[in-house]
């Protein structure tokens, strides 16, 4: 990638990917890794600026995540967020310490206007009665903390903004060379600054949403400190990534995973810009598709589509529910699928001949949430963590790995590929399996595929299916008496789950009208047979995921 590149250093807190989501809205590439990348990789990439993200840690315990110390000499800017700041104190001769108070959720920062990282920030203006100017009285309020000798403040231009704080340790002195730009009553570091070395620190979170003013500080850090000009657009991605397939295919022949969501529709088409005809799309009906979208799948990639591609449908319902038997845990049916799907392949490729590449729709969440560096493992995905050890193609090729969401739906309109088929709502690879709570049957299968039919077409009628960025019905594993008619009856709780999000690392939830609710809960509970209540799930993410499973 020839393009402006920001590194983001990964040490595993839970916003870390999302920061490379916020880097990316300022139009520069960015990338996540490991805090442990080499040094000599580092330069190797030429980054532009570089971030240290969040942890779990402590950075005082003896075996704490720390950066290499020749990387603060390698006169690269470097901004420090959370766990991040506290490295840029502990390791360049400041303190840190467990605090007395803890910040937790949204909170009010005073910071300084006259630093380049919050000069377009607005917040509330704070006059000099009002201003904390951080000196021993601030700094007395941290029980004892010491600001450091000599420890200077910006204080005039003050602002008061929102940010999203989460930590129990706190900066309690600053290194030498080092200006405190931001503070709150019980944290007397929030923000410093050695702008000579074009180091920065935020003990809060910018990159996620709940801080007001996040983006300004990001977008300051990357286009005023690093000098990056914001010239990372969708259309150099796809043309720099069908370059980089034709040249690592070659001769090659390529399969395909054709899920027929947005996902696997991207990489076909970016697959049959780059090979043609090298190139065969396998679509595996595994029978956990939502309602009929076996058949809208090979409509539109199949012969009579409008793509020229090789396409083959295999049918394999019954193989899927046989091997997903009796099987409840979801980690287990993610990766019973996976490989189901991965043998399925293997024998398409036997057939149709030498295969040496498999190609697949990953794309960055799916990457993160499987375990990344030192990222928590959060759930296996069937094109990631869920691959059996043995794949008998040459290599597997992701051409959307490093991309978002919404990323992707751009790809996929800079590729040309219809609206309708861009903005499809999103669909996992297990598909209903893990929209099913509890052991996949037939019978299962077909209550939700028809109450999520059901829920679509109703979200469509109200004019909110553009809306809201992913809804869906899934089937929990309750069953409660309910009264039909004159009978009793035991049956089903269908869950119902509505979100809104750009980047599917958060979460919001949609709060849908009641008159939606109450029309969609009345049709399935009329219309399916085997569920007797509806319930809307008003959980966010975090801490709740945005599948069911």
């Amino acid at each position: 990638m020839e393009n402006e590149m920001i590194i983001v250093l990964d040490f595993g807190g839970q916003y870390n990917q999302l920061i490379a989501r916020r880097v990316r809205e300022c139009n520069v590439y960015c990338e996540v890794h490991p805090y442990t990348l080499p040094l000599e990789e580092i330069k190797a990439k030429n980054p532009k600026g570089i971030i240290l993200t969040g942890g779990p840690n402590s950075v005082y315990a003896e075996d704490s995540p720390k950066c290499n110390p020749e990387m603060f000499e390698l006169g690269i800017p470097i901004l420090g967020l959370c766990y991040g700041a506290q490295i840029f104190a502990y390791q360049l001769g400041g303190k840190v310490e467990t605090a007395p108070v803890s910040e937790y959720g949204r909170t009010e920062v005073e910071i300084s206007t006259k630093s380049v990282l919050f000069k377009d920030c607005v917040g509330e203006s704070v006059t000099s009665a009002d201003s904390g100017s951080l000196g021993a009285a601030t700094c007395a309020l941290a029980a004892g903390a010491a600001c450091g000798t000599g420890a200077s403040v910006l204080a005039d231009g003050n602002v008061k903004s929102v940010f999203w704080m989460s930590h129990t340790d706190y900066i309690s002195e600053v290194p030498e060379g080092f200006v405190i730009t931001g503070f709150t009553p019980v944290c007397p570091v929030a923000a410093m600054e050695n702008a000579e070395k074009k180091f920065y620190a935020c003990q809060f979170h910018p990159e996620v949403v709940h801080s007001k003013e996040g983006m300004k500080v990001l977008s300051a850090f990357v286009k005023d400190v690093c000098g990056c000009k914001g010239s990372w657009k969708m259309d150099s991605f796809v043309e720099s990534q069908i370059e980089a397939i034709r040249e690592k295919v070659g001769s090659g022949k390529v399969l395909c995973a054709l899920s027929g969501g947005v996902d696997s529709s991207v990489a076909a088409v970016l697959l049959s810009k780059a090979v043609g005809k090298q190139l065969t799309c396998v679509f595996v009906d595994h029978g956990l598709l939502r309602k009929d979208e076996g058949d809208e799948v090979e409509a539109v990639f199949g012969p009579e589509g409008p793509y020229d591609l090789n396409f083959i449908r295999v049918n394999a319902q019954q193989r899927f529910y046989d091997k997903l038997a009796g099987v409840e845990e979801p980690e287990q049916k993610r990766k019973i699928i996976g490989e189901e799907f991965i043998r399925v392949f293997e024998e398409e490729a036997k057939k149709i001949g030498s295969v040496d590449f498999l190609v697949q729709g990953t794309i960055y969440p799916d990457v993160i949430e499987s375990g990344l560096g030192t990222s928590a493992v959060i759930k296996s995905h069937h094109n990631v963590g869920g691959l059996p050890d043995h794949v008998d193609f040459k290599e597997i090729i992701e051409p959307l790995r490093m991309l978002f969401k919404d990323e992707v739906r751009k790809a996929g309109l800079e590729l040309g590929i219809p609206e309708y088929l861009v903005f499809r709502q999103p669909f996992p690879g297990p598909g209903l399996g893990i929209r099913i709570i509890g052991a996949v049957t037939p019978e299962k299968v077909k209550i939700v595929q028809e109450a999520d039919a059901i829920y679509r077409e109703e979200v469509k009628n109200f004019g909110l299916d553009r809306e809201i960025n992913q809804y869906f019905a899934a089937l929990s594993n309750m069953r409660s008496v309910g009264v039909m008619g004159d009978f009793r009856t035991y049956d089903y709780a269908v869950v119902l789950r509505a979100v809104l999000t750009s980047d599917f690392m958060t979460a919001d939830v949609a709060h849908l009208p009641w008159e939606l609710l109450d029309k969609v809960t009345t049709r399935i509970v009329n219309e399916v047979k085997g569920v007797s209540r509806v319930l809307y799930d008003c959980t966010q993410k975090p801490p709740a995921t945005v599948e069911m499973e």
